[in-house]
């Protein structure tokens, strides 16, 4: 396929990908980010910080960052997922590995890290899912996927339940090196994500 410029022709390092919260944005404005996967709550507010970003392509999607119904919350849905998979593809529907992609969420934790495992998964079909979530780890630190998303995923790449059971063991891992993490979950509802760790 051919990629604009600006854009790898190898199989990425991910070396320039990059997750965050909105409380970050700022520090990236001059980092030449190309591609931005914003992923924030229903109705929130057009984010200033992008005006100070040079050219780049943006795609916002809004839901909750939930893993079960709550009256009132957006359910993460399958058509969420199918959105992010679409992400960075030229005209005719070919997949664009940026060179430079940001993907933030509110606190780049969940939303954003599940997506960016995705959009890691797709871009190098050869990664085995532990090395996925371990990549993330180099990533984000403090990545806690929401298992929903990350359900999707597994059945839209055809990758057979085993991207869901990788994230049961960066769950695991997350647990024992980040304990922080896995009671920040329990208060926020998500007992059955720490739960899941193996």
């Amino acid at each position: 396929m051919t990629l604009r410029p600006g854009l790898m022709t190898s199989l990425p390092s991910f070396a320039a990908w990059t997750v965050c919260g909105i409380d970050e944005l700022d520090q990236f404005s001059g980092s030449g980010v190309s591609h931005v996967l914003s992923i924030v709550d229903p109705n929130w507010p057009e984010l200033s910080a992008f005006r100070a970003y040079g050219v780049h392509q943006r795609t916002i999607l809004q839901f909750d960052d939930i893993i079960d119904p709550m009256v009132g919350k957006i359910m993460p849905a399958r058509e969420h997922m199918a959105e992010i998979l679409r992400f960075a593809r030229d005209e005719a529907g070919a997949i664009l590995v940026p060179e430079r992609l940001l993907v933030h969420c509110h606190m780049g934790v969940s939303r954003s890290t599940a997506a960016m495992a995705t959009l890691m998964a797709r871009a190098d079909s050869s990664l085995s899912e532990d090395e996925i979530f371990a990549r993330l780890r180099s990533i984000r630190p403090q990545a806690w996927p929401n298992s929903v998303l990350i359900g999707f995923a597994d059945e839209l790449l055809g990758r057979g339940g085993r991207l869901t059971q990788a994230l049961r063991r960066h769950y695991a891992f997350q647990k024992q090196h980040r304990p922080d993490m896995a009671d920040w979950m329990v208060r926020l509802g998500r007992a059955r994500e720490v739960e899941m760790a193996a």
